[in-house]
């Protein structure tokens, strides 16, 4: 949905896989669910953020929507949180907003 809305993105099988590359100092925007195999979403803010890999903006999505994990989402300064399921469409607003685009 992203790519077809003309935005470059790539895709990574967990958050240890990103932290090997230097995707995320390149990126204008990351999308992180909350639950992923290995650190979670929460942890792999924090580990960007120690790490000194720039503080691009972050999406937060969860199937798993409650007020602590909106909290928590907050506190580490989630650019938006996106509770599942949402439409494609609203990724692809939320993206652009967050970006500047559009």
């Amino acid at each position: 949905m992203l790519n077809a809305a003309g935005f470059k993105t790539e895709g990574f099988a967990s958050a240890e896989s990103l932290l090997a590359t230097d995707a995320a100092s390149r990126a204008a925007c990351l999308v992180f669910d909350v639950r992923l195999p290995g650190l979670s979403g929460f942890e792999l803010r924090r580990e960007l953020a120690r790490s000194g890999s720039g503080q691009p903006p972050v999406i937060f999505i969860t199937a798993h929507d409650d007020p602590a994990v909106r909290e928590q989402a907050a506190a580490l300064g989630a650019a938006a949180y996106l509770p599942k399921p949402f439409a494609g469409r609203t990724l692809v607003e939320t993206v652009a907003r967050v970006v500047g685009v559009g």
